[in-house]
């Protein structure tokens, strides 16, 4: 991937972001009323694996070489999703802790507008529960192959002349993460972007490897559904 991202200048990089994140946020704005929100999740995200897809055609970039490949260690990729999990809740909790001495705005109606149904396996809707996990953890495949592993490479590729562009990307796609799951900056979006920054230090961490951060991400949103 680095030869890759050398052969590409950053005005490239910077053109190919411009289009994806215009694309993104249009598709955000599109509100289906009475749809679920698995029908919005997956219009985002197949809209925008469409478009990320396509550019790194145009670049010579697979998501193999993203890392969609297949662990070495199976074992060893669960414990890593497992520290991933356990990290990601344990930030989540010292953040509600503190979050009231920062003043933080607190979630807004229409940040999740059409995303609650009510239903939970709390509840005793294991009908419900089993017939749309499937759906809930390739929606969250999507979004770690677009966050982490498109999002991250393709904003280094444009700051790839500075020396700390992995931090730096590391943090604007979390940014973006945390603004796209919000319309505004509150409580929700700053929790998302926190994830977002734990997930992108570990994809980066664990030799660029997608897996345990799509597990990880995968039990996050089984948790919130129990």
């Amino acid at each position: 991937m680095k030869n890759n991202i050398k052969e590409n200048n950053q005005l490239s990089f910077l053109f190919d972001l411009i289009i994806y994140i215009t694309i993104m946020f249009l598709i955000r704005e599109t509100f289906i009323p009475n749809t679920h929100y698995l029908v919005t999740g997956f219009l985002y995200s197949g809209t925008t694996l469409l478009v990320a897809t396509w550019q790194m055609r145009r670049r010579g970039v697979t998501w193999k070489s993203l890392g969609l490949i297949r662990p070495k260690n199976i074992t060893k990729t669960f414990l890593n999703a497992g520290i991933i999990f356990i990290t990601i809740i344990a930030t989540l909790l010292v953040f509600n802790l503190i979050q009231d001495s920062f003043l933080v705005v607190k979630e807004s109606s229409e940040a999740v507008k059409g995303t609650n149904t009510g239903y939970s396996l709390s509840n005793g809707d294991y009908g419900y529960f089993f017939s749309v996990i499937l759906f809930v953890w390739l929606q969250s495949a999507f979004e770690e192959l677009l966050e982490r592993g498109f999002l991250i490479t393709w904003i280094e590729g444009m700051f790839s002349n500075l020396k700390f562009r992995t931090a730096i990307a590391i943090i604007i796609q979390a940014c973006i993460w945390g603004f796209r799951h919000s319309y505004d900056i509150s409580e929700r979006s700053i929790s998302v972007a926190l994830i977002g920054i734990i997930m992108g230090i570990a994809y980066v961490k664990l030799n660029r490897n997608l897996w345990p951060v799509i597990i990880a991400h995968c039990a996050m949103n089984t948790m919130s559904m129990i």
